[in-house]
């Protein structure tokens, strides 16, 4: 099973080495991950001080560990930190991230690689965030007695691990020190299947959220725009979902304020979803420039700050529901905000259970998108209800970060 694991990979990189010659995301990976082992070594070099490594897909992963990245650096402030991401989407993002010694590209998964790796770096305490699982490095990392946790961790029936051709996957979850699941459900199926290093802990990105709640930056130029208007805020929106979106606009609704952040904002796609919507929208980076602003709709233009920006809503819609699921919809239930999204949703255990406390609403239509939004911003009493409901759920669902400390704290 190894060699075809890691057969795989290798096709895997070879493809996205073809596909480097047409798709920028694509060169970005093979680029960043040229003369890798180099800086991996100078940086090891650089200082004597123990090393902790931390590894995230991309920048949604790193959100989710972030609580625990700061907590840690604080807590062991003599260490250095390594932040590795797979994908170009995180390290072009937080290549600066101001705690990590280093941010680097993760080499693909092949024995040699992750042998390599493993020996110039020599990290003392090694963390993946939730859905990491490179089973050579982790075979290294075992076989030298490395310490491994599994943060957020989320496992589903359907998943490889329980599949019947998953014995090799599990006997692999066996060797990391700690998971720490995100609820019992994860804990059950594990244990039933006699993989006992297993730990409720709750989601660390309702930490996360909570965080940036607490204290939002402030944007003085969107505040303006805005004007005391109610204002629907959609975020990480798909083409998709901005059709919906721009027959809600269409329907000119007095006074009504629209604040689209699409997933992706390379300048191809925002001009394309300006031209879709008309002269009644306005980019961020204009508006920065603007003098007197008539536009009712604002294109985000710009990344890393649309967590932000729900503290200006009065409901947010949140992308990806009509495709293969739903991005962060706990960003703006943390500010108390009511939430609207797509009909794919199932493998989010948040929406679910924010649909059932009436904090957040699943629509399937452009109709039925206008007329929730309109029923909760017509509704004081209904509108309270349901902030008031995203706002208790996340606040509820806090501490992960703390019982994951704790652990890494006792066990020296």
């Amino acid at each position: 099973m190894r060699f075809l694991y890691t057969l795989s990979i290798l096709i895997y990189g070879l493809a996205i080495r073809v596909m480097s010659l047409f798709q920028r995301k694509a060169a970005l990976w093979v680029s960043g991950r040229r003369k890798i082992f180099e800086r991996l070594s100078d940086f090891k070099k650089s200082s004597s001080a123990p090393i902790l490594w931390f590894h995230c897909a991309s920048l949604g992963e790193f959100e989710q560990g972030r609580p625990l990245i700061e907590r840690v650096k604080a807590t062991f402030p003599e260490h250095r930190l390594l932040l590795t991401f797979f994908s170009p989407s995180g390290y072009e993002i937080q290549k600066h991230y101001p705690l990590a010694s280093l941010v680097s590209y993760l080499p693909l998964d092949t024995p040699w690689n992750a042998k390599k790796f493993i020996k110039t770096v020599r990290p003392e305490r090694v963390f993946f965030i939730k859905y990491e699982y490179w089973y050579n490095f982790l075979s290294v990392l075992a076989r030298n007695n490395i310490r491994v946790y599994i943060i957020a961790a989320a496992f589903r029936p359907r998943q490889v691990f329980f599949r019947w051709y998953g014995t090799w996957f599990r006997k692999q979850l066996r060797r990391i020190t700690c998971l720490f699941v995100q609820n019992e459900l994860s804990f059950r199926l594990l244990e039933h299947h006699g993989i006992k290093n297993a730990i409720v802990c709750g989601d660390t990105r309702f930490d996360r959220v909570k965080a940036i709640a607490d204290h939002p930056r402030h944007f003085p130029e969107i505040q303006k725009f805005i004007d005391g208007h109610p204002v629907i805020i959609a975020g990480s929106t798909w083409p998709e979902d901005e059709e919906l979106l721009i027959r809600f606009t269409e329907k000119k609704s007095v006074g009504l304020r629209f604040v689209i952040a699409p997933h992706e904002v390379h300048p191809e796609r925002i001009q394309s979803l300006i031209k879709r919507i008309g002269q009644s929208a306005l980019t961020y980076s204009s508006l920065l420039s603007a003098g007197e602003v008539t536009a009712e709709i604002l294109i985000i233009d710009s990344i890393g700050i649309l967590s932000h920006l729900y503290q200006y809503a009065t409901v947010a819609y949140i992308g990806g529901g009509f495709g293969k699921g739903i991005h962060n919809i706990l960003e703006a239930a943390a500010f108390g905000i009511p939430v609207l999204f797509g009909p794919h949703y199932g493998n989010f255990q948040e929406a679910a259970d924010l649909i059932h406390l009436k904090g957040a609403f699943s629509i399937t239509s452009e109709d039925e998108l206008i007329r929730k939004a309109e029923e909760l911003m017509a509704d004081p009493v209904k509108y309270k209800k349901a902030a008031g409901a995203a706002f208790s759920y996340v606040k509820d669902h806090t501490g992960a970060t703390d019982i994951i400390l704790d652990f890494i704290q006792t066990i020296q």
